[in-house]
């Protein structure tokens, strides 16, 4: 069996075990939330997080300033009662063929008491510096990891899992599909949207965050 340290699974490491399908385009139907609405509250702290970015020159800030800044709080603001965010998140997973083990930098996620229980949205922080490397496949394994904890939980084959990589407070989404998960081999099909700049596009971003968590919450939103 092969193991894999999802920061550092290449693109040849995945085409081994798994048949890798990816969508050209970035329209989707996922992406296409203008009928989703904001609350005044949700507004008003659309507002605040955006001060705190207006006139900072965002790419000089460290990760972790731009992290607690502009990313962690959207993902705070897309809860829903028992789906939460979360930052360092493990997630650990055994296929038939491969495992992996790695820290996804923030979930969304059904939570339990002091543990993510389902991850809905992995997300990877793009490092910087000689650290940087293309993020996109480290996402792939987080979303392969994440598939199958789900899968474990609730048995549906295939499993529709979100992602989404951020470079300083641009953020790009991805939404996979996994499935044949016992096989020797899973699917794992992609779809990428185009990337938002939050200081711009704050309110696209959180939309898409609401729009992924509706599909797994019994309440929609408003």
């Amino acid at each position: 069996m092969e193991r894999f340290t999802i920061a550092q699974v290449t693109l040849a490491d995945l085409e081994r075990v798994v048949d890798l399908r990816e969508s050209t385009g970035t329209k989707h139907a996922w992406t296409q939330v203008d009928e989703i609405a904001l609350t005044e509250d949700e507004e008003r702290r659309l507002a605040d997080i955006r001060a705190r970015l207006i006139g900072r020159q965002i790419h000089l800030l460290n990760e972790a300033t731009i992290w607690s800044r502009a990313i962690y709080p959207l993902l705070i603001l897309a809860e829903r009662a028992d789906i939460q965010a979360w930052a360092e998140v493990p997630l650990q997973a055994i296929y038939t063929q491969f495992s992996l083990d790695g820290i996804a930098d923030g979930v969304l996620g059904k939570s339990g008491i002091g543990r993510i229980k389902s991850p809905y949205l992995v997300m990877v922080e793009t490092k910087r510096g000689v650290e940087n490397v293309n993020p996109i496949f480290q996402l792939y394994g987080q979303l392969l990891a994440a598939a199958r904890i789900n899968w474990e939980n609730d048995g549906n084959d295939p499993q529709e899992i979100f992602g989404c990589y951020t470079i300083a407070d641009s953020w790009t989404f991805v939404r996979g599909q996994v499935e044949a998960l016992e096989t020797e081999r899973p699917i794992l099909s992609i779809e990428a949207s185009g990337e938002y700049v939050e200081k711009i596009e704050m309110e696209m971003i959180l939309k898409i965050l609401k729009s992924i968590i509706s599909r797994y919450s019994d309440s929609s939103y408003s």
